[in-house]
């Protein structure tokens, strides 16, 4: 009788939905940028970006021990070694605010302290060497030190202040965390190698630069990816004993769609696939690897999609029209008032901006009038939170955390972007 019941509710929420939903052009071009937002999030950045960053945070959960975590995240860490650590870690990830997510709640869960575990959340998306390089290129390299100097002092500070606010929350969560006895079998440098060798096929596989030695990078990273993948394979196999015949069958099918259907897309998606039937079909670290992978794939998402979709009806892809007119946007954040400041940061902070594409579109905004202590503002702001990576928070943090880790954001990217629209001026 209850699974009828929640039927009917559904149906009839879905009916009155469009029933009422009115048939205006705003709603329609929201509705549109929403479909649109989120099917360029699932092509672009769902299958090489997020999906190998969740198979890096489930190694991190299975096999970085809470000791080690603890000995340099933790909260009874020295802070110069741990905020230092944190601030600067996420120089070599090209991730966004969203990829970014599943490496922040392997080593949040495993038992690093809020106030890193914060601090790298913040820092990752905004302190990666191309962002830096690209803004200082484009933007000005007035705004790219600026950027590169705030990101790493505002993550600092947003860590100190969400452990100082939370430390009492701290103290009774990190009391409960366990050590599991079986990461004690395994080696550290096996550790430190698996580790070091999917953070690779992260990096490569997100290749985007095309000039100079970048360039020549990006013309052979799909060489560097698979070279990767073998090594991987080869770990795996001899380090902890997962069945050699399902990675050749892997490996197989992965260069037969390759042959077929020429879409590499789709042929790393056939590869991460049959990898984790063999990490499942594998007892002991390897399955335990996979369910950790899959819990954390399971809870970011569904909320993840959702929270672009809604990204998307309100703010729209860059340099289009959604519900909420740009006009309102750009004006808001012309000069470089208080109020202008704080607007760009909250817009930063409900907006999405996948990786590296933050320069571009405030770049559009500076030529169209906006000031440039709102501009570093926006880049402080929008590539480390967006309303996606909120809606996930809220499911690792709650409510209360997760709303206090926004405000203190909008609070020091306004601070920011008006000490250095007047430094400017």
């Amino acid at each position: 009788m209850l699974k009828e019941l929640k039927f009917l509710l559904i149906a009839a929420f879905v009916f009155l939905f469009f029933y009422f939903l009115p048939a205006e052009q705003r709603v329609i071009e929201g509705l549109k940028e929403a479909v649109y937002l989120t099917h360029e999030y699932a092509r672009e950045h769902v299958i090489f970006c997020l999906l190998p960053a969740l198979f890096i945070a489930g190694a991190i959960s299975t096999f970085l021990s809470e000791a080690s975590v603890m000995k340099y995240l933790g909260a009874q860490a020295p802070k110069v070694v741990s905020y230092s650590v944190a601030s600067v870690s996420g120089t070599i990830l090209a991730v966004c605010s969203c990829t970014v997510l599943p490496i922040f709640a392997g080593i949040y869960f495993r038992g690093a302290g809020i106030g890193p575990a914060t601090t790298f959340l913040y820092s990752g998306p905004a302190i990666n060497v191309l962002a830096i390089v690209l803004t200082g290129k484009i933007l000005g390299i007035h705004i790219g030190m600026a950027r590169a100097i705030g990101a790493i002092a505002g993550s600092i500070i947003v860590g100190l202040l969400m452990a100082y606010i939370f430390r009492k929350e701290e103290i009774k969560r990190l009391g409960e965390v366990e050590i599991p006895q079986t990461l004690k079998t395994i080696p550290f440098y096996q550790k430190v190698v698996l580790l070091s060798t999917l953070v690779g096929v992260l990096i490569f596989a997100t290749w985007g630069a095309k000039e100079g030695l970048a360039g020549f990078i990006f013309s052979i990273k799909w060489y560097l990816v698979c070279f990767l993948a073998i090594l991987i394979g080869i770990q795996v196999v001899f380090w902890f004993k997962v069945s050699a015949i399902y990675l050749i069958l892997t490996g197989f099918f992965v260069v037969l769609t390759q042959l077929l259907l020429h879409e590499k897309e789709i042929s790393f998606l056939v590869g991460l696939v049959g990898f984790s039937y063999a990490l499942y079909k594998t007892k002991g670290d390897m399955e335990k690897w996979f369910q950790s992978t899959y819990l954390l794939g399971k809870q970011i998402l569904p909320l993840l999609l959702a929270g672009v979709f809604v990204a998307g009806f309100f703010l729209g892809r860059p340099g289009h029209e959604a519900f909420i007119p740009s006009f309102y946007v750009n004006s808001l954040v012309g000069g470089n008032s208080l109020l202008a400041n704080f607007f760009a940061s909250v817009v930063g902070v409900l907006m999405y901006f996948a990786t590296l594409t933050e320069v571009p579109i405030i770049q559009g905004l500076l030529g169209a009038g906006m000031g440039y202590g709102p501009a570093l503002a926006l880049l402080l702001t929008g590539p480390s939170v967006s309303l996606p990576s909120l809606l996930v928070l809220k499911s690792i943090w709650g409510v209360k955390k997760t709303l206090v880790y926004a405000v203190i954001v909008i609070f020091l990217g306004t601070i920011s972007g008006y000490i250095f629209g007047m430094i400017y001026s």
